[in-house]
């Protein structure tokens, strides 16, 4: 390898062995999948999880859910205005600390959630059974020590 080329076969090396590209072909397909499973019920995968990271006994803060869903503060305000919009969620101020806010899923947003569920479980049902050589809770488990 001189400073000018790049040999061929690291595009295969890096192509077949780089575990960032296996993982978001993987993150791909797996959206793809859970998308157009949960569109009769109009939402998309990242729709669903952000519900049901809301779906607590008590309203998270803005943080705790940018964190559980490992997304800047930014794309979340983005991705619950759609949600604000069709009455899904809500967001209130903290009763704590009136600079805070609390994410509150609305009666519509956990009747859609109810809704939701069954689909998300067929879909994951099947995920899991194409998984025929590895165990789901190990791969879990190392994707979660990715993360």
């Amino acid at each position: 390898m001189t400073r000018d080329t790049l040999p061929f076969e690291i595009t295969h090396r890096v192509r077949d062995t780089c575990l960032c590209l296996h993982v978001q072909r993987a993150a791909r397909a797996l959206a793809r999948a859970f998308d157009e499973a949960l569109r009769p019920v109009e939402l998309t995968h990242g729709q669903f999880s952000l519900l049901m990271s809301l779906n607590r006994p008590a309203p998270p803060s803005m943080g705790s859910v940018a964190d559980l869903l490992a997304m800047d503060r930014t794309t979340l305000t983005a991705n619950l205005k759609p949600l604000e919009r069709r009455g899904l969620v809500r967001v209130a101020m903290d009763p704590e600390d009136k600079r805070g806010r609390r994410l509150v899923l609305t009666a519509a947003g956990r009747a859609l959630l109810i809704s939701a569920v069954p689909v998300w479980k067929r879909t994951h049902a099947a995920t899991e059974r194409r998984l025929a050589r590895a165990n789901p809770d190990h791969l879990r488990a190392d994707l979660r020590a990715l993360s």
